[in-house]
C-alpha cells in the first residue's frame, strides 16, 4: 500500500551534514528544515488560520491528542469532518500522542503494560490511553502525522527505569503499528527514547527502525538538561535514523537549537515556546530577546526587528507593543505572537537556503553573534 508520508532528500550540506529535503504529505509538500508552531486544542493560541498561512507562512501545524481527547472528544471532531475541517486548516497537521502529556500529570497517573490510567486535569474524572486508543484517538482525528504512544523519562532518572520505559516504549510502537488502519491517508511515526544513555538510545532506534515506519522522532531530551548533554545526544542520535525517512526532533524551539538541530540532519521541530513567551510580553529578534513590557521601551517608537518582514514589524512600535501588553489587551499578545512564530519560520526559511550554499556552520556563526549565543564548536 501507498504510504501517505513519504521524505525526498535533494541536498546535503557538504561542510555540515544538514539535509534539505521535503515530506510529501497527504494535505500537501512541507519544505525542510522546518519549525512547526504548535495548536495544542485546535488552534495556535490568539492565531487565525490566515494569519498561520499569509503572516507566519507556516507549512504544519500541530495538535494535541491529550488535550483533544478531553475536550471536545475525538467522537466530535471525526463528527465534524476531522480536525482539518473543524479548524479550517487545509495544509498538513500532524497530531502528538498524548503520552507526554499524561506523563507530566505525576501523581495524577499509573504507568502500567496496558496503558496509562490518569484523572483528567480539567475535571479529576478518570481516564485512560493506551496505544489502540492514542491511535483510534488520532486516526479520528484526520492528522497527515500521527506519533507513537510512548513513556517520557523525566530528567534525570536511572539507568533501569530509563532503559525499563525504553523497552515498553518499544514495545507500545508495535502495538500501535499493529492498530494502525489508515496507512494510505494517515503516517505512524516512532519515537526514539533511551534518555541520556547511549546504548540504550541506539538499541531503541534500531528496533524501530525494524518497524519500517515512515517517519522517527527523537524523544526525551530538551527536557532541562545542560545545553552539552542535549547536543551530545542529539549528535549521537540522529545519524542512527534511516537517511530515507523524515527526522522529527520534539520539543525544541529557541533559535539556537533550531540551527543546531539542522546541523545534526533533523528535518522537523516543534515547541510551545514562540507564542508562551509572547503571552508574557517578550519578542525574539535578530539581535536577541526583547522584553516589551519594560520601562525602557515606553518612547521607543522604532519597529522590533527591522529585519522582519511579518505584520508586527511593518506596522506597530515597540512603543505601542509596550501598551498592549502592559494594559493587558488581546492585540498584544497576538501581534508578538505573529512575529515570534514568524521570526522562526522565517529563520528556517534562511536555513534551507544556507544549506542550499553549503554555508550553514558560518550562517550559525554569524546569527550567535548577532543573537548574543556563544556558538558551540
Amino acid at each position: 500500500m501507498k504510504q501517505a508520508i513519504t521524505y525526498e532528500l535533494l541536498h546535503i550540506d557538504k561542510n555540515s551534514g544538514a539535509r534539505r529535503g521535503v515530506i510529501h504529505t497527504p494535505h500537501g509538500d512541507i519544505q525542510t528544515p522546518i519549525f512547526m508552531p504548535v495548536g495544542t486544542q485546535a488552534t495556535v493560541k490568539s492565531i487565525t488560520p490566515k494569519m498561520l498561512e499569509e503572516d507566519i507562512k507556516a507549512q504544519i501545524i500541530l495538535s494535541n491528542t491529550y488535550h483533544l481527547f478531553l475536550r471536545p472528544g475525538h467522537e466530535l471532531i471525526k463528527e465534524a469532518g476531522g480536525l482539518h475541517q473543524f479548524m479550517n486548516w487545509d495544509k498538513p497537521i500532524l497530531t502528538d500522542s498524548g503520552g507526554f502529556q499524561v506523563f507530566s500529570l505525576g501523581d495524577l497517573r499509573k504507568i502500567k503494560e496496558e496503558g496509562v490510567d490518569f484523572r483528567s486535569h480539567l475535571d479529576g474524572s478518570k481516564k485512560f490511553i493506551s496505544p489502540e486508543i492514542s491511535m483510534e484517538i488520532q486516526e479520528a482525528l484526520g492528522s497527515d502525522i500521527m506519533m507513537a504512544f510512548d513513556e517520557c523519562c523525566p530528567y534525570p532518572s536511572t539507568y533501569e527505569y530509563t532503559k525499563n520505559s525504553m523497552e515498553r516504549t518499544t514495545r507500545w510502537a508495535k502495538r500501535c503499528k499493529d492498530a494502525h488502519k489508515t496507512t494510505g491517508k494517515q503516517g505512524l511515526f516512532g519515537i526514539v527514547q533511551g534518555g541520556f544513555f547511549k546504548d540504550l538510545r541506539e538499541i531503541s532506534a534500531q528496533d524501530l527502525i525494524e518497524l519500517d515506519l515512515p517517519g522517527y522522532a527523537i524523544g526525551g531530551i530538551s527536557v532541562g538538561e545542560p545545553k552539552e548533554e542535549f547536543l551530545d545526544i542529539l549528535n549521537f542520535t540522529a545519524p542512527l535514523l534511516p537517511e530515507n525517512k523524515p527526522r522529527y526532533l520534539m520539543g525544541v524551539g529557541t533559535p539556537d537549537y533550531l540551527i543546531e538541530a539542522a546541523l545534526a540532519g533533523i528535518d522537523m521541530c516543534d515547541c510551545v515556546l514562540p507564542t508562551r513567551i509572547a503571552r508574557h510580553g517578550t519578542a525574539m529578534t535578530s539581535h536577541g530577546k526583547v522584553v516589551v513590557r519594560n520601562a525602557v521601551y515606553e518612547r521607543d517608537f522604532t519597529t522590533l526587528d527591522e529585519k522582519c518582514d511579518c505584520y508586527t514589524c511593518q506596522n506597530f512600535t515597540k512603543a505601542y507593543l509596550r501598551h498592549l501588553i502592559n494594559t493587558k489587551e488581546i492585540l498584544g499578545v497576538e501581534l508578538l505572537s505573529i512575529h515570534n512564530l514568524r521570526f522562526l519560520t522565517k529563520l528556517m526559511e534562511r536555513v534551507r537556503i544556507e544549506i542550499e550554499k553549503d554555508n550553514l556552520l558560518m550562517f550559525r556563526d554569524e546569527f550567535y553573534k548577532d543573537y548574543g549565543y556563544t556558538s558551540q564548536k
